[in-house]
C-alpha cells in the first residue's frame, strides 16, 4: 500500500500544481497579495505584464509607461471587475477593446495621453459603474455614441481635459448617472455650447462643484466666465443657430430641389417641343390635302 502511495505522490503534486496555477501565476515584477489581485503599480512597465492569472479580478497598473492596450487583451479575463491604468502613456483606445469586459465595474484611464473617445469604445460594458477619464490634457473629442450601452454608469470623470465642447447626445444615454465631473476644461461659450449649458442647468445636482466650479471663455475676447453667472438668456442669439449638420442638410435639400426643378423644367420643355412639332405636322397634312 505504502509503495503505491509513494508512486502516486509525484502525480498528485503535478495535478495539484496544474489546478492551482490558474490563480498563482504572478508576473515577476508585480505583487499578488491574494489569488485575485495583481499589483504592478509604479514598476516602470512599458507593456502589459505577463503572465496574468486568468481569474484576476483586480488589476493595478497605474504609474507606469504602458502605451497601449491590445484589442484582445480582456478576452481571457472574464472575471475582471477593477482595472486601474491611471498615469500611463495611453494615447488611444481601439474600438471594441473594452467590449468584452462584461463584469468590469471600475475603470481608471485618467492621467494619460488620450486624444479622443470614439463611438462604442466601451461596447456593452453594462456593469461599469465608475469611469475615470480625467487629466488627459489632449482629450478634445468625445464622439456622440462613445458611452452607448453604459446603462449602469453612475460616475463619469472628464475633468481637466482639452474639451471645448461636448455634444449632449454623449450624456443622454447615461440613465443611471449620478456624478459628472467637467471642471477644468477650456469650454467655449458659443452656440455649440448652448445645448450643453441647458442640460447642465437641468442636471446641476450631478456636478460636485456645481455650476460655480465650471468656467467657459467668451468667443469675442476669451474672457473666462463662471457658468453660474450665465443663463439661457445668455444664449438667446443662438436660437436661430444652425449646426454643421443642419447646414449640410439645408445645402443638400437645396441642391436636391434644384436638381428636381431642372429635371421637371427639361421634361416640360421636351413635352412642349413635342406638341409643337405634332401641331406643325398636323397643319402640313391639312395643307397637303387641300
Amino acid at each position: 500500500m505504502l509503495p503505491c502511495i509513494n508512486w502516486l505522490q509525484p502525480f498528485l503534486a503535478l495535478l495539484s500544481s496544474t489546478l492551482l496555477t490558474r490563480g498563482h501565476n504572478c508576473p515577476s515584477s508585480c505583487l499578488c497579495p491574494d489569488h485575485h489581485t495583481v499589483d504592478c503599480q509604479g514598476q516602470g512597465l512599458t507593456r502589459l505584464p505577463s503572465p496574468i492569472p486568468l481569474d484576476v479580478r483586480r488589476l493595478l497598473l497605474s504609474d507606469n509607461w504602458i502605451p497601449l492596450i491590445p484589442s484582445d487583451f480582456l478576452v481571457l479575463y472574464s472575471d475582471l471587475v477593477y482595472l486601474d491604468l491611471r498615469n500611463n502613456s495611453l494615447s488611444g483606445l481601439e474600438p471594441g477593446t473594452l467590449s468584452t469586459s462584461s463584469r468590469l465595474v471600475f475603470l481608471d484611464l485618467g492621467s494619460n495621453n488620450l486624444t479622443e473617445i470614439q463611438s462604442e469604445t466601451f461596447g456593452e460594458s453594462r456593469s461599469l459603474i465608475k469611469l475615470r477619464l480625467g487629466n488627459n490634457p489632449y482629450l478634445s473629442q468625445v464622439e456622440e455614441d462613445a458611452f452607448l450601452g453604459l446603462t449602469s454608469l453612475r460616475e463619469l470623470e472628464l475633468e481637466r481635459n482639452g474639451l471645448q465642447g461636448l455634444d449632449v447626445g454623449v450624456l443622454e444615454p447615461l440613465t443611471s448617472l449620478r456624478v459628472l465631473r467637467l471642471e477644468g476644461n477650456p469650454w467655449v461659450c458659443n452656440c455649440h455650447f448652448a445645448k450643453l449649458f441647458v442640460w447642465l442647468m437641468e442636471n446641476r445636482h450631478k456636478l460636485p462643484t456645481g455650476m460655480e466650479g465650471l468656467e467657459c471663455s467668451l468667443p469675442m475676447d476669451g474672457t473666462l466666465m463662471s457658468l453660474s453667472l450665465l443663463s439661457e438668456a445668455s444664449f438667446r442669439e443662438c436660437r436661430g443657430y444652425l449646426s454643421l449638420m443642419d447646414i449640410l442638410i439645408v445645402i443638400f435639400s437645396g441642391i436636391s430641389v434644384s436638381v428636381v426643378a431642372i429635371i421637371a423644367s427639361f421634361f416640360l420643355a421636351s413635352m412642349v417641343h413635342c406638341f409643337q412639332r405634332l401641331g406643325k405636322a398636323g397643319q402640313a397634312d391639312e395643307e397637303g390635302n387641300d
